[in-house]
């Protein structure tokens, strides 16, 4: 088989590549990030072409604190259009021939249309919820904090559902992604759950919690949809002489006005921590709490999983397809910062129950295989794929 991917920046795509590549099916992957930042992906810079113009311009604006919501919505609208455009050059050309395309959601459009027409195969790969349904949900939680700006560039959305119109098959990563696709009167058979895996040699046990405080973490941005509000009110209702939470990732600006009306009283905010701190933040955590209101699969669940750290991750994360409630991590509901604080709390008084949870997750995590476990998924579905058209 003769694979290409077209992916914003990284997200997942290079674990996915790296897999493909190991198996001999891989001929090239494109993004619009520079090769400087992506040598460190470890691939041979002959699988790997870049254009990073547009998408190079907008993380520096934002960088010097030049961006904002409108520049983002412009330059990433143009972004997409223009990097299709150079992806379907390149599918076309005799040298790039190729079997499938799997392109990150939002890319593709006309790659994927010119590809289907020459007897290859689409497959939009979606990280997250249904794009109308993800603009409706997080719409809802501005609304209900009195924020009044929209939460997705129309042009968006509609260019996702031209996608997800021509593509022969949507890959999600959780039974939540799932649903919402078949909510907005998708088929069913058409969108296939494909987990993400973790990087076992980059996530692994290597300190134990201080038995004298008790440590809550967060990684992820810290932004509306991760339900950040209700993960601070949980832990301000939290009843322990020596806790800590500990937020990691960068600020959304739209959370700023947000965050001065919300406790935060032991709060440490860390802002980005390179990956090779995770696991020592995550293994010297007493719970990791991803609170999400919408999100496809959040992989720290696997990482902190990974690290023996138990985790409480809402309905709305990827969570229940990943957990065995109470024996390993908990699922909870979204808004429900109650829920939350009687979750911590457990852990909180119970240090049996904390460390036969944290080993529960360590030992489910690494019987996964890491990455290849997602890699035989999607040669199992590329083989099908090919064999069918």
């Amino acid at each position: 088989m003769r694979i290409v991917q077209a992916v914003f920046g990284v997200f997942h795509h290079f674990e996915l590549a790296r897999e493909l590549d190991r198996r001999g099916h891989l001929q090239k992957v494109y993004s619009t990030w520079p090769w400087a930042r992506l040598r460190q992906e470890g691939l041979p810079h002959a699988k790997v072409e870049t254009f990073p113009w547009i998408h190079t311009t907008e993380i520096l604006l934002n960088r010097y604190g030049l961006g904002n919501r409108w520049i983002d919505d412009h330059l990433g609208y143009a972004n997409a259009l223009a990097f299709d455009r150079w992806t379907e050059r390149r599918v076309s050309s005799r040298e790039s021939k190729c079997d499938v395309l799997i392109a990150i959601s939002g890319a593709g459009l006309l790659t994927g249309q010119r590809l289907q027409a020459t007897g290859g195969k689409f497959i939009c790969d979606r990280g997250s919820t249904h794009q109308r349904f993800q603009a409706d949900i997080n719409r809802s939680e501005y609304r209900r904090w009195g924020l009044s700006i929209e939460s997705s560039d129309p042009r968006d959305t509609a260019r996702e559902e031209a996608i997800y119109a021509i593509a022969d098959a949507i890959t999600v990563p959780s039974s939540y992604a799932r649903h919402s696709f078949i909510e907005m009167g998708v088929l069913a058979e058409k969108v296939l759950i494909i987990p993400y895996g973790v990087r076992l040699e980059r996530f692994a046990k290597v300190a134990d919690p201080n038995p004298d405080t008790f440590d809550v973490l967060y990684v992820g941005g810290i932004s509306m949809h991760k339900g950040i509000p209700y993960l601070l009110q949980a832990f301000a209702a939290l009843r322990h002489p020596t806790k800590r939470l500990r937020m990691v990732g960068a600020l959304n600006r739209e959370m700023k006005p947000i965050l001065d009306k919300l406790p935060q009283k032991d709060v440490e905010f860390l802002g980005h921590v390179p990956q090779t701190k995770l696991k020592d933040l995550m293994s010297r955590s007493h719970v990791l709490v991803l609170p999400s209101i919408d999100d496809g699969f959040g992989m720290v669940l696997n990482q902190a999983m990974a690290c023996g750290c138990p985790v409480i991750a809402t309905t709305n994360s990827g969570g229940p397809d990943l957990i065995t409630e109470g024996e390993d991590c908990w699922v909870v509901p979204i808004r429900d910062p109650e829920a939350i604080r009687d979750r911590m709390e457990r852990l909180a008084t119970n240090p049996a129950l904390r460390g036969q949870m944290g080993a529960n997750a360590q030992r489910k995590v690494s019987q996964s295989n890491g990455w290849e476990r997602y890699g035989d998924s999607w040669e199992q579905l590329l083989s099908s794929t090919v064999r069918s058209g």
